[in-house]
C-alpha cells in the first residue's frame, strides 16, 4: 500500500504521453489518467475531472462513459445549489466495484482483513490454528477462515480481484516457501498454488517481515521515509527492508533473514522472554511496561542480544528509519525503548527507531497492500487492452508472473 511502490501503477501519467500515437494506446493512456484523478483526487464534475487529466470535455466524457460501462465509475446526484439551472453531474470512482484480501498465516493463528479498491478496510477475522497441524489441514482452517471473513464483511467471493497471504520463512518469486523454521511442514510448500484452488483471482504470497514493513510505509510509522528496516519481534525476529521505497526482497526472497546466523541474537524471541508459550512473553512485556523487576530485566536482556542483529541490518543499509514491530510490541512497548537505548551506539548514523504503530495487523495490512499493487498493475497497464482485474488466471500464470515488488 501509500506505500511502497514508485511504477506506473502508482506514480502518474505523463502529461505529454495524452497526446498523439496509436489512437488504442491513447485511449488506454486517457483510461488510465481519467480513473487515476477520479481515483485520487475524490469526486469530480466533468469540468473539473477535463481540467485534472488535461483532456477536453467531450474526450473525458467520453472516457467516463467507457469507465461507467467497466463498473469501475458512477454518476453522483448533483449536489443542490443556490444558482440558477440544473446542478452539473458528478462522477465517482467505484471503490466497491472490487475487493482486495490480505490473509497473515503463521503457526497459531491465521488474521484476515478485506479491502476495498482504495484500500479502505471493509472487514477482518482471525481464527486459532494447530500448532502441530499438518499442511493440509493449516489450509483447510484458512480457507474456512476465509469464508468466514467475506460472510461477516458482505463481500462475495468473486469480488475479489487479487489476493495476498504472507507467511513466516523465505518465499521464492513462485509463492513456494523454500525455507520455513516456524510453521510445521511448511518448507517447500507451494502456498501460492495451494491457496489459488480457492480464488479465481491472482494470488500472491510473500514473507511477514516484508509486508510488515510495506504495512509501515503505507499506513505506519514509515510513511515519511523511503529507507526502512522492519523489525519483526515474533516467536523468531525477521526483517523487511525498503530501498527508495521500495521493498528489498533479494534474488531469491531471503533479503533480510541475518537472523540465520545464532551470533546476532535475532533467534527464539519468545523463548528469550517465556520459555513456556507466546502469551506469556506478552505477559511479561505488559509486566517489564508496569516497571516490574523481573520482567524489565528480561526485557532488557532481550534487547540487549537482539540489538547485535538489529545494528547489524543498520550498518549494511543505512537506513532512515528503523520500525520495531510484530506480535511482540505493544503501544509504548518497553522492547522498542531499550532497543532504541542500544542499537543507536552501534550505528555510524543518527537512524530514527520507532515502535509500529499497526499492532498485529501489520502483516495482514501489508498483504492488503500487495494486493491493491497487484490490481493497479490491471487497472493501469497501457501495453494490451485492459481486462477485468477479478479475471481468472491459469495456474501456470499465477506462478509465474513475478510479484509486483520483485
Amino acid at each position: 500500500m501509500s506505500s511502497v511502490r514508485r511504477s506506473l501503477s502508482r506514480g502518474a501519467v505523463p502529461q505529454h504521453s495524452l497526446h498523439g500515437g496509436d489512437p488504442s494506446v491513447l485511449r488506454r493512456l486517457n483510461s488510465a489518467a481519467t480513473l487515476r484523478a477520479l481515483r485520487d483526487g475524490g469526486e469530480a464534475t466533468l469540468s473539473e475531472l477535463a481540467k485534472r487529466v488535461g483532456l477536453s470535455r467531450p474526450t473525458t466524457e467520453g472516457v467516463l462513459g467507457e469507465l461507467i460501462d467497466r463498473g469501475l465509475a458512477a454518476e453522483d446526484a448533483p449536489r443542490p445549489g443556490s444558482g440558477l439551472g440544473r446542478p452539473a453531474r458528478r462522477y465517482r470512482f467505484r471503490a466497491e466495484a472490487g475487493h482486495a484480501l490480505g490473509i497473515d498465516i503463521d503457526a497459531r493463528r491465521v488474521r484476515l482483513l478485506v479491502a476495498d479498491l482504495t484500500g479502505e478496510v471493509v472487514g477482518g477475522h482471525r481464527a486459532a490454528l494447530d500448532v502441530q497441524a499438518p499442511p493440509g489441514e493449516r489450509i483447510t482452517g484458512v480457507r474456512a477462515a476465509v469464508k468466514a471473513c467475506l460472510a461477516a464483511a458482505h463481500v462475495d467471493r468473486q469480488s475479489l480481484w487479487a489476493v495476498a497471504a504472507g507467511t513466516p520463512g523465505v518465499v521464492a518469486p513462485d509463492g513456494t516457501v523454500t525455507s520455513c523454521t516456524v510453521v510445521p511442514g511448511w518448507e517447500g510448500l507451494h502456498l501460492a498454488r495451494e491457496l489459488g484452488r480457492s480464488f479465481s483471482c491472482p494470488v500472491l504470497v510473500e514473507n511477514d517481515a516484508n509486508l510488515a514493513a510495506m504495512a509501515e510505509r503505507w499506513r505506519g510509522a514509515a510513511r515519511d521515509a523511503d529507507d526502512v528496516v522492519c523489525v519483526h519481534a515474533a516467536l523468531h525476529t525477521g526483517m523487511g527492508a525498503l530501498i527508495g521505497g521500495r521493498l528489498h526482497r533479494g534474488r531469491w526472497g531471503a533479503a533480510g533473514e541475518i537472523g540465520m546466523l545464532d551470533e546476532l541474537g535475532l533467534r527464539d524471541t519468545t523463548a528469550a522472554l517465556s520459555p513456556g508459550c507466546f502469551d506469556e512473553a506478552g505477559e511479561v512485556l505488559d509486566a517489564a511496561a508496569q516497571g516490574e523487576p523481573e520482567a524489565k530485566g528480561l526485557v532488557e536482556r532481550l534487547a540487549a542480544r537482539m540489538a547485535r542483529g538489529v545494528a547489524a541490518m543498520s550498518l549494511a543499509l543505512d537506513p532512515e528509519m528503523i520500525v520495531v514491530g510484530g506480535p511482540l510490541v505493544r503501544a509504548g512497548s518497553p522492547l522498542v525503548a531499550e532497543l532504541r537505548r542500544r542499537v543507536r551506539p552501534l550505528c555510524l548514523s543518527p537512524v530514527r527507531i520507532e515502535g509500529s504503530e499497526l499492532g498485529d495487523e501489520s502483516v495482514g495490512l501489508g498483504a492488503v497492500r500487495l494486493a491493491l499493487d497487484r490490481i493497479d498493475e490491471d487497472l493501469f497497464r497501457l501495453d494490451r487492452p485492459s481486462r477485468h482485474p477479478g479475471g481468472n488466471e491459469t495456474g501456470e500464470e499465477r506462478q509465474t508472473r513475478p510479484s509486483p515488488l520483485s
